[in-house]
């Protein structure tokens, strides 16, 4: 399969005589492009068919191929579109009342994860209130001490579940079980009664697999959705990269609520991105599109006020703020080491009682951290290095995307959805592998990490020269918090060090960087602080 999908590309055309054993290729030619094409719809298994079974002689399901039309001037509206059209053709097709969404790069771990989920919107006390049922996202490429901090333990056992106890389970756009009619706009009444004979609402049986197709085309054409209510009410919702979350909410503030379902065994397994670019452009995406979604008109706060627990609401906001965020990590990252370059102490001195609140919470909100992680199921080094990622994340992602955010509520740029690849070569695979950071681009983000880290690193060095060379202890009393919040960043930069001096491989960091981080880092050290 490997050698004829490569023989393909190479050529750059599909052989005569495979296009003619699948009829789909047919549709394509060296004329359409993948974002210039009519509908495509092909039935390839027929599920009605008693012949169509596998090896085993088991029957197989309706399997569809579809490719909705796409025009270059006609907006698709991404992953949200896509639904959108699935949904459409599935209900004539088949029109099942609960629908299954997977991303392509996840696949079924849990032969009864069907089952259990059916058990939750069957229930004959609450099932009838049940919109969607959301699984965690699991990941089968995770290193042993995860590097990239992609598992989130803490958010699968804790966070997750806390909004799950308000019935507002997030939707996070993958591994979730859906109500058809919640997701096509229905909304929620006491009297809801549910209609299981499926043959009255739709009757395909006497239809061919050449009906079908062609009656399911018009469904999936650009002009279609023009004066509908789809994108707004009906199915996924347009205008927001994180179409999902805004979805999941608009579906609960119709009066239904959602599950969030964290089996023992995961019912679905995925891929996480193992380079840090695709990483920290995966958190950009999220954290732009959920702070988009708070200054638009589905702010939990604002759209949800009395119809979704207040809970609900500041759960919600726990992820729609993660771009601002960015900016007390920021302050911590770069005032104190600058102000004791200038011999400016911040903290309180350890011989004031002051001294102790601040040691407190530190202390106190770190061993939380350790314990509830490792509870999760994470390890200590899985930990750290999540610590490192959080820092990474803030002061790169979430600061690109708040001011990104900002420049398109000013209408200075406009949405832009980046996808992330999650192919890489061997040797990157490699080095992910042996848990190696990988950086090896330019991306203004290692700028901004670089020059944080060579910050702090300069900042330890002439606060522990001051410390020490300090006879009468004045500087141990005043500055010894800030050289100490600098021996953790440092401590946490290691791996950035090692990039930026150490290492040879392709996955260093780049010397044109670190020159723009030393030119960065020298006009800020030579900036008066008053």
């Amino acid at each position: 399969m490997k050698n004829r999908i490569d023989s393909v590309v190479e050529s750059g055309k599909i052989p005569e005589e495979t296009r003619k054993q699948h009829k789909g290729f047919s549709e394509w030619n060296p004329k359409v492009a993948k974002n210039d094409h009519q509908s495509i719809v092909q039935i390839i298994t027929d599920g009605r068919d008693p012949n169509a079974a596998d090896n085993d002689g088991c029957r197989l399901p309706t399997i569809v191929y579809m490719s909705r039309e796409k025009r270059p001037q006609q907006p698709h509206n991404f992953k949200a579109g896509a639904m959108n059209a699935l949904l459409r053709v599935s209900s004539e097709i088949s029109n099942a009342p609960f629908i299954l969404n997977l991303d392509c790069d996840m696949y079924a771990n849990n032969a009864d994860a069907i089952r259990e989920a059916l058990c939750f919107f069957l229930d004959e006390k609450t099932g009838h209130e049940t919109a969607y049922v959301q699984h965690p996202q699991f990941y089968n490429n995770l290193t042993k001490n995860d590097i990239y901090g992609n598992a989130c333990f803490v958010t699968n056992a804790v966070e997750l579940p806390g909004l799950g106890g308000y019935g507002a389970a997030l939707y996070c756009g993958t591994g979730c079980f859906h109500r058809r009619e919640c997701l096509c706009g229905k909304k929620y009444s006491k009297v809801y009664t549910e209609k299981w004979n499926i043959d009255t609402q739709k009757s395909t049986i006497d239809k061919s697999i050449q009906e079908l197709e062609e009656s399911t085309k018009p469904l999936i054409d650009c002009s279609y959705e023009k004066g509908s209510q789809w994108g707004k009410e009906m199915g996924l919702i347009y205008g927001c990269p994180v179409e999902d979350i805004v979805t999941g909410l608009a579906i609960q503030c119709r009066g239904w609520k959602s599950v969030y379902y964290n089996p023992e065994r995961p019912s679905f397994v995925g891929v996480a991105p193992n380079t840090l670019e695709i990483a920290l452009v995966q958190q950009k995406r999220w954290s732009e599109g959920m702070f988009q979604t708070f200054f638009s008109e589905y702010c939990p706060f604002i759209y949800g006020h009395g119809k979704i627990h207040f809970g609900a609401q500041m759960g919600y906001c726990l992820y729609l703020l993660w771009a601002p965020v960015s900016f007390p990590t920021l302050y911590y990252a770069i005032v104190p080491p600058l102000c004791l370059l200038h011999g400016i102490p911040l903290f309180p001195k350890v011989s004031s009682l002051w001294f102790l609140a601040f040691a407190y919470v530190f202390v106190a909100k770190n061993a939380y951290s350790i314990v509830e992680f490792v509870m999760c199921g994470g390890t200590l080094k899985a930990w750290w290095n999540l610590q490192r990622m959080w820092l990474i994340r803030r002061i790169t992602s979430y600061f690109f995307a708040f001011f990104d955010t900002i420049k398109r509520q000013l209408g200075l740029s406009e949405t832009h959805f980046a996808l992330t690849d999650k192919v890489v070569t061997e040797d990157v695979l490699k080095r992910y592998e042996q848990e190696v950071l990988e950086f090896g681009s330019s991306s203004i983000m290692y700028t901004v990490m670089a020059t944080s880290a060579l910050l702090n690193l300069m900042s330890l060095v002439w606060g522990t020269k001051r410390v020490v060379m300090d006879l009468e202890l004045k500087a141990l009393d005043q500055f010894i918090s800030q050289v100490s919040l600098c021996g953790i960043l440092v401590l946490i930069n290691i791996p950035v060090y090692e990039a930026l001096f150490l290492r040879s491989d392709k996955g260093h960091i780049p010397s044109s960087v670190m020159y723009k981080s030393v030119f960065v880092l020298t006009l800020a050290c030579l900036m008066p602080i008053c």
